[in-house]
C-alpha cells in the first residue's frame, strides 16, 4: 500500500503534472512566476485549496451525490467548495500576510476558478471513486489525498523552476518577434520536455505494486 501510494505521489509530481504536463493552471503559472517568493506564497496556496477540497468533495461524491444521482452537480458543488476555501486564504493573507497578498493580486481569487484545482478534484473522483469497491472507502480516501497533495507539489515544483528559467530568459538576448510572451511560452515547453523523462521511474514503482 506504501508503495502504491508513493507511485501516486510521484507521478503526480512528475509524470503526470498538472502545470507541465496536462497544461493545467497556465494562467497562475504565467502570471505569478516571475518572482520566488510570489511563486511560493501561490503554491502553498494551491496545496492547501487542492487538499482542502478533496478532502471535503471526494466524500460528497461518494455518499451524497453518486446515491442520490445527483452527478451532474459535481461541478457546481466543487466550484463552491474550492470558492468558500480561496475566501478562507484570501481572508486569512490579507489580515496576516499583506505582502503576499498585494504580490499574488488578483491571480489569488482566479484559484477559484483554477481549472488546475477543479481538475484535481473531479479526477480524483474519477480515477480513485471506483476503488471503494474493492478497497473500501478509507483506502480510496486516502488514496485521493496523496493525488491532491502530490498535484499541489507538482504544481509547486513548476511554479519555483520556471520562476528561475524566466530570471534567465529576461536577461538573455532573445531575437526581437521571441521578446517578451513569445520566449516565454518557448521556455515553459522546453521546461515541460524536461519532465518526459521521469516516465520509466514511476512506471517502475507501478510495476512493483502489481
Amino acid at each position: 500500500m506504501i508503495v502504491k501510494l508513493a507511485a501516486i505521489f510521484f507521478s503526480m509530481i512528475l509524470v503526470n503534472n498538472y502545470v507541465l504536463v496536462k497544461f493545467y493552471g497556465i494562467c497562475p503559472f504565467l502570471g505569478v512566476s516571475k518572482k520566488l517568493d510570489s511563486s511560493l506564497g501561490m503554491s502553498a496556496a494551491v496545496i492547501f485549496v487542492m487538499f482542502m477540497s478533496t478532502a471535503v468533495t471526494f466524500p460528497i461524491q461518494i455518499f451524497v451525490l453518486d446515491p442520490a444521482d445527483l452527478g451532474y452537480l459535481q461541478t457546481i458543488v466543487f466550484i463552491l467548495v474550492i470558492a468558500v476555501l480561496v475566501q478562507f486564504i484570501e481572508i486569512f493573507l490579507k489580515k496576516y500576510m499583506v505582502s503576499l497578498y498585494n504580490a499574488l493580486g488578483v491571480y489569488l481569487p482566479l484559484i477559484t476558478t483554477n481549472c488546475c484545482v477543479l481538475a484535481v478534484t473531479i479526477l480524483v473522483v474519477d480515477d480513485y471513486g471506483a476503488d471503494v469497491q474493492t478497497l473500501g472507502f478509507a483506502a480510496a480516501y486516502i488514496e485521493s489525498l496523496v493525488c491532491a497533495i502530490g498535484s499541489g507539489v507538482g504544481f509547486m515544483l513548476a511554479m519555483c523552476m520556471f520562476s528561475g528559467v524566466r530570471k534567465r530568459v529576461e536577461v538573455c538576448d532573445a531575437p526581437g518577434p521571441f521578446k517578451g510572451l513569445p520566449i516565454t511560452l518557448v521556455a515553459a515547453a522546453i521546461t515541460s520536455l524536461s519532465f518526459m523523462g521521469f516516465g520509466g521511474i514511476v512506471e517502475s514503482l507501478f510495476n512493483v505494486t502489481l
